[in-house]
């Protein structure tokens, strides 16, 4: 595995827009966003989170494994 370091600023849309990496076309990647900012708000952490498929698995069946019984409500 190769890791390049390309620093980039955030279109004012939020998306970004990346440089000549120097990689041939058509392979697979991974990106790792690291923010300059102390923290996410909450809503764009909660849409991070809530369209990452590394997460998919917690809408399988088996991952639910807790009822009302289990706990007592926040009030």
């Amino acid at each position: 595995m190769k890791a390049i370091e390309i620093k980039a600023v955030t279109n004012s849309d939020g998306s970004i827009s990346l440089e000549l990496t120097g990689l041939k076309g058509g392979i697979s990647i991974r990106v790792l966003i690291l923010s300059e900012e102390d923290e996410l708000d909450e809503k764009n952490y909660l849409k991070f989170i809530s369209n990452n498929p590394s997460l998919d698995f917690l809408n399988e069946p088996e991952e639910n494994v807790y009822t009302i019984k289990d706990g007592k409500p926040d009030l």
